[in-house]
């Protein structure tokens, strides 16, 4: 593969429509990158990031089969700003070296492009990674239904008609 791979950083707020970007993005062929599935697979049993929060926060925070008990580690860090920090600095590093390897491994397999969806690209200076960075703002999928030109999924098809007519 040559220098010119593209990886283009995904990101946007909650409930913008990123997810519906990601999946145009996946069935153009697209490979996604998604920082919140690494950010699970991370702590998963046996991982070094599992380990390091239980040496943290005590084995409290496992479920009786050893995996990552979500609930209680949320009830420590979210009522402690330190602790909460002390969770980032375990799990942010991993989840970023997941994300190196992965787009490593599309560059190996010869991908022209692959995206990373990352929630916080900016904000966690992650946009310095990527050659592209995709905003999204507000993101409505439109497809064609009878009689109306285009119709948003979340709307019936007279709001479409109404909506359509403010474009």
């Amino acid at each position: 593969l040559t220098a010119c791979a593209t990886v283009v950083g995904l990101t946007g707020g909650i409930a913008t429509g990123k997810s519906t970007v990601s999946t145009l993005f996946r069935a153009h062929g697209v490979p996604i990158i998604d920082a919140d599935v690494l950010a699970r697979a991370v702590v998963e049993p046996g991982t070094p990031a599992l380990a390091a929060i239980v040496r943290a926060f005590g084995a409290g925070v496992l479920t009786p089969d050893g995996a990552l008990d979500r609930p209680a580690l949320g009830r420590i860090v979210f009522a402690d700003e330190a602790k909460r920090k002390t969770l980032n600095a375990i799990v942010h590093p991993a989840v970023r070296r997941a994300m190196f390897w992965a787009v490593l491994r599309h560059w190996w397999r010869g991908e022209r492009m692959c995206v990373l969806d990352v929630p916080l690209l900016i904000e966690g200076g992650l946009w310095k990674w990527v050659g592209r960075v995709v905003v999204v703002y507000w993101c409505v999928y439109l497809f064609p239904v009878s009689g109306v030109p285009v119709r948003s999924i979340f709307l019936s098809d007279s709001s479409a008609e109404i909506q359509l007519h403010r474009l």
